[in-house]
């Protein structure tokens, strides 16, 4: 008997997308596979040892929401993994929402978030599917210690820090430039604020004796989840490298842009942050390896006067 899929991957030949596969297989997962090169998908399946006689099916399929619709009709969930989500994910969304499919992505950019938030929630309530950007390490490991923080009744300030380590695709650092460059935001007093362009803050992470370069990051994924929460009178997010020469050379590229580029039109900037971040990530790199690439998230979190801190270190 054939297998009815539930679950689509959409983007599955990329670095993220290869990762998921084997996390789908590692949990017994059936997926359809799909993206717009079928020949490509197959091959780089075949790259994911996990996938020896897991049950997957590789579809190509046109990046337009007609196709999209004929593909998503029927399942249960679509990962998005096509990134930069803000220029390429709208038919995505619009096509799981027509077709009854639960929507799940592994975007940072936190404009994009927004954006579904504001156009795309209530359709989705109505209609009790899911709508769940941001559902990767970048934002959700935050917003699970912040979850956590705030079951203490009377805790309504939460200020959290992420130390990556670990390398970036192609496709993320296009998304992880363009949104650094875009309105970035953080919660005080209950009202969104928006960050000064370009400026990294430093920061010190438990564990570490030294005091590192942060910066919001494009404010984090937090302060889209959390506007509007009763709970939560203020929130923050900073993001660090371990990689200190990578990390400013990245805030030198925010500065080169704040003081060339803002006054470009958003098409010819987003055509920048594309142009920028194919040259400084020219090849996929290799799977992380746990006991090297740590990256710690902490949390602090206060109710009056009073403070507590989570700390977290993924592997």
């Amino acid at each position: 008997m054939a297998t009815t899929y539930e679950v689509v991957l959409y983007g599955a030949s990329g670095y993220t997308g290869k990762l998921t596969a084997w996390k789908l297989a590692e949990r017994g997962i059936p997926f359809i596979a799909a993206g717009r090169n079928k020949a490509r998908l197959e091959e780089e399946m075949a790259k994911v040892p996990e996938l020896k006689g897991h049950d997957y099916r590789c579809v190509g399929v046109a990046h337009e929401k007609g196709a999209l619709i004929e593909l998503f009709s029927g399942k249960k969930a679509v990962i998005n993994i096509v990134g930069p989500f803000m220029q390429l994910g709208r038919p995505v969304v619009e096509a799981c929402l027509q077709a009854g499919t639960h929507y799940f992505d592994t975007t940072g950019e936190t404009d994009w978030m927004a954006f579904l938030k504001r156009e795309f929630g209530r359709a989705f309530a109505g209609k009790e599917l899911v709508l769940c950007p941001g559902n990767s390490y970048m934002w959700a490991e935050g917003n699970l210690a912040m979850e956590i923080a705030l079951e203490t009744p009377g805790i309504d300030t939460l200020d959290a820090t992420y130390l990556a380590d670990s390398e970036v695709s192609v496709a993320s650092t296009m998304s992880f430039l363009r949104m650094c460059v875009r309105p970035q935001y953080f919660i005080r007093n209950r009202e969104l604020v928006q960050w000064p362009w370009a400026t990294p803050y430093q920061v010190h992470v438990p564990g570490e004796h030294a005091l590192l370069n942060a910066l919001p990051w494009s404010g984090g994924g937090e302060p889209v989840w959390y506007e509007g929460d009763g709970r939560v009178r203020n929130c923050q997010v900073l993001v660090s490298f371990r990689n200190q020469e990578r990390f400013n050379a990245v805030v030198g590229l925010l500065r080169k842009f704040d003081a060339e580029c803002r006054q470009l039109d958003p098409a010819r900037q987003e055509e920048v942050t594309n142009e920028w971040g194919k040259g400084i990530t020219q090849v996929e790199p290799a799977r992380e390896v746990p006991e090297v690439n740590r990256c710690t998230l902490c949390c602090h979190c206060r109710i009056g006067r009073r403070s507590c801190r989570d700390e977290g270190e993924a592997r």
